[in-house]
């Protein structure tokens, strides 16, 4: 079936494996190094050899990420319509798709940053865990919150970069901000003795640097460019668009780190031994994870860009490269893991018993790239076609399978079921998605 005749402006395009590998490459080193600042926060905690240091880094780091990964749509979102802007020939509304979602970041994280206190006493509560880990939980938290409006205004400013497909740039940043996060930790954390609470302000010094330097790079490139008007800008049928399509993506942040909360919750409730444990093979799931968010990205800017030129045959095309080479580049951290895992975790933690503990549970984080390349590539798909409503609700039914297969397996193979209900979360969240897909496209490209 043909789509229909692009708009004028657009420019249908042929979508190759070299633009998937240019977007995706770069990306994938950009996103790896989101873990890796977490990775190196529990190394610098790890040598105090204290499981309820780890624990409660763990937690901290669990309850911020459920708070960020909220407003993810931030990065999603602005990727999704500037991708699809430049696709229709309109740069100056990439532009202003940018500049929305700015404030919206902006006042979104001075909100956090201002509620810090509140957000950690309930993340204490919600954990439940012992009242070290808790502690250090609750310090980690508040300490984080303070760089809410930078780490918010990030997430903008690397989807629009992604949008364009300029991906060198956001690989940049992303190498700034976890150079100084990694070199500010060991230097607060390791040599000034502060343990978790250098950890966190040596990540805020990391958001913050990063910010003023993304903010810099895009007032040297649109010094150049014509300016826009306030009104168009900010006009509120625009505003009211991004703000839906932000609702039902925020609502999928939001399940989405739900589900690993109440995993990392219910691991706790099996002591925090097990806490520790999940909490350091979960570094090497989210790894996994964060390398295919390279693909993703590639995927997001490609299919929103040939929805924006309304030219089915490079969307179509973007969804078969893609689904290609995530499973391909799926299987390589999963061969990573089985083949250094061991190796691995005796770097991060120094703790006997944390180390025999995560052994045991290995596989399950090791094969978490093949379970979730599937879900990653159509959520990246879908997000590029601002098909927000079936992301969302694909996402709750998602969380409602992880649910019963928790409530079924946890009783009765213990961290193990715990595990296994969440690989079948990410596997109901990639095959639900893929059922809709055929008629979603049939949808929007007919006539």
């Amino acid at each position: 079936m043909q789509g229909k005749a692009p708009p004028v402006g657009s420019r249908p395009f042929q979508v190759t494996n070299r633009q998937v590998l240019t977007i995706a490459i770069p990306m994938a080193l950009a996103c790896l190094t989101t873990p890796m600042i977490g990775f190196i926060d529990t190394i610098v905690v790890g040598q105090f050899g204290d499981a309820r240091l780890i624990g409660g880094l763990a937690a901290g780091g669990v309850v911020f990420d459920i708070i960020l990964t909220s407003f993810s749509f931030l990065l999603s979102g602005t990727t999704g319509l500037v991708a699809q802007a430049l696709g229709r020939g309109d740069a100056l509304e990439a532009r202003a798709v940018l500049w929305r979602a700015i404030v919206i970041a902006a006042g979104s994280g001075l909100a956090l940053g201002l509620l810090a206190p509140l957000i950690a006493v309930i993340g204490e509560w919600f954990m439940n865990a012992d009242q070290p880990v808790t502690t250090t939980m609750g310090l980690y938290i508040r300490i984080r919150l303070i760089s809410a409006p930078a780490s918010l205004i990030n997430y903008a400013i690397l989807g629009y970069f992604l949008g364009c497909g300029n991906a060198a740039i956001g690989l940049i940043l992303q190498l700034l901000l976890s150079g100084v996060s990694t070199a500010s930790s060991i230097f607060l954390g390791l040599y000034l003795g502060w343990g978790v609470a250098g950890v966190a302000w040596g990540t805020v010094c990391g958001e913050a640097a990063a910010a003023m330097a993304g903010i810099t790079i895009l007032f040297g490139r649109f010094r150049a460019m014509p300016k826009m008007a306030r009104p168009h800008t900010f006009k509120m049928g625009a505003m009211r668009q991004l703000l839906r399509l932000n609702g039902d993506m925020m609502i999928r942040s939001f399940v989405l780190s739900g589900a690993y909360v109440l995993f990392a919750r219910q691991g706790a409730q099996f002591g925090t031994l097990t806490l520790a444990a999940n909490a350091v093979l979960m570094h090497f799931f989210l790894v996994a994870c964060y390398f295919l968010e390279g693909f993703a990205a590639a995927a997001q800017q490609l299919a929103g860009r040939a929805f924006g030129a309304r030219d089915q045959r490079a969307f179509l095309r973007t969804v078969k490269l893609t689904t290609g080479w995530g499973f391909a580049l799926a299987s390589l951290p999963c061969v990573l893991a089985f083949t250094f895992g061991e190796q691995l975790l005796g770097t991060i933690t120094k703790s006997p018993d944390v180390y025999a503990e995560a052994v045991i549970y290995l596989p399950w984080a090791a094969f978490g790239s093949l379970s979730g390349a599937l879900a990653m590539q159509m959520n990246a798909i879908f997000i590029g076609a601002t098909w927000s409503r079936d992301i969302r609700n694909m996402m709750l039914i998602s969380f409602a399978a992880f649910i019963a297969a928790s409530l079924a397996f946890r009783p009765v193979f213990g961290n193990h079921g715990l595990w296994a209900a969440l690989h079948i979360f990410l596997i109901v969240r990639g095959v639900s998605l893929l059922s809709v897909i055929r008629r979603r496209v049939r949808s929007a490209f007919a006539g």
